[in-house]
């Protein structure tokens, strides 16, 4: 492809990302908060002041990537009607190379502007539930921990296990993790829903086609900016004895945690630290977040909460497929995007169907 298409293949997705960033309102903004900052009163509310800073900061990036963009552009414009007026291979061959790597940049830069919620740049905690089925669902539970296992590993994301249910022959019952990096939870987010595996089932003799179901559940870790109050009154806490894999110790004694919240009912648990204030910590963590989350989207209205979907884990429902029998695809229902390279997916190749999401939004 020569240079000239290159440069009109993302000028598209140049102009769309104007479009949404909204240079001026973006630029007005910034002016309007360093003049909040220069406030002798600025630090008289501290979490205020983090926010403040924290927004300044997200604008001034996307600011400046937004010019050096623009101003690339323009060079590589300029590079390229040189290159056409003398016939110069050379000066061609260089415009296209810069252009070959704006176009990446706009398409990230794109992206980024997706990633504009309140919680985006949180880390994110994850959980990992089977659906009816027994083993079958149990082993796609496990599948699927594996695959976000191996895009967290791929992304530079660092993770840790909260729980783990082993499965009672195979798999996994549930499992809920973290994974920390910047916009982890802005990832993470389109993943939320029902997915669905069609596979020859590796668990029954005759070889028949067999569908499985697992639910996905993603909430923001909550930074100490954001305040939930939790009262002693409201919560069960109850000690037992992990089980699976941990070691003699944690096996033996009551170290596992489960709380639970007596006013909605939210039950979460953590057996994987040996000491049984380590393992309430995180607990806690997993709670302010689902208590956080829920809060939230009643305030957008939203007709249900998360944990309603807990119970249709279900055909109908699902956000992908991922056929292994009798062809090879996967399948974002939301975007009706359809990779058949199945197994690169389920490796952690979701970065297209994560992207698809975001990107659109702008529709």
């Amino acid at each position: 492809m020569n240079p000239d298409k290159r440069l009109k293949n993302f000028i598209p997705e140049w102009n769309n990302s104007r479009t949404v960033f909204d240079f001026a309102v973006k630029e007005k903004r910034l002016t309007e908060i360093e003049q909040i900052i220069g406030k002798n009163d600025f630090w008289d509310n501290p979490d205020n002041a983090k926010s403040v800073l924290k927004e300044r900061t997200l604008l001034s990036d996307k600011l400046e990537s937004f010019q050096k963009l623009y101003k690339e552009i323009e060079d590589s414009e300029v590079l390229l009607n040189l290159g056409m007026e003398e016939a110069d291979e050379e000066t061609l061959a260089e415009a296209s190379q810069q252009i070959e790597t704006i176009g990446s940049r706009v398409h990230q830069f794109s992206l980024s502007l997706m990633l504009d919620g309140d919680d985006d740049t949180n880390n994110a905690i994850v959980s990992i539930n089977a659906g009816a089925g027994g083993t079958e669902a149990q082993d796609w539970a496990e599948m699927l921990f594996r695959m976000y296992a191996r895009w967290v590993e791929r992304k530079g994301f660092v993770s840790e296990i909260i729980d783990f249910q082993p499965g009672d022959e195979a798999g996994i019952k549930s499992v809920t993790f973290t994974a920390n990096g910047k916009y982890a939870h802005g990832y993470l987010k389109t993943e939320k829903g029902i997915h669905r595996l069609v596979r020859i089932s590796p668990f029954n003799a005759s070889g028949k086609r067999h569908t499985s179901f697992a639910a996905v559940f993603v909430y923001p870790e909550l930074d100490n900016e954001i305040v939930i109050d939790i009262e002693e009154k409201d919560l069960r806490i109850d000690v037992f004895r992990a089980s699976g894999a941990g070691g003699q110790h944690v096996n033996k004694t009551s170290s596992a945690v489960r709380i639970t919240h007596l006013p909605t009912n939210i039950v979460v648990q953590c057996q994987q630290e040996k000491s049984q204030h380590r393992n309430k910590d995180l607990a806690m963590k997993v709670l302010r977040a689902r208590l956080y989350e829920r809060e939230k989207q009643k305030q957008e209205e939203k007709l249900q909460e998360i944990n309603d979907t807990k119970s249709d884990i279900a055909w109908g429902n699902q956000i992908r497929s991922y056929v292994l029998h009798p062809y090879q695809m996967a399948k974002d229902h939301r975007i009706n995007l359809e990779i058949g390279n199945v197994n690169s997916v389920l490796d952690g190749g979701i970065d297209p169907f994560i992207e698809g999401v975001l990107l659109s939004k702008k529709s």
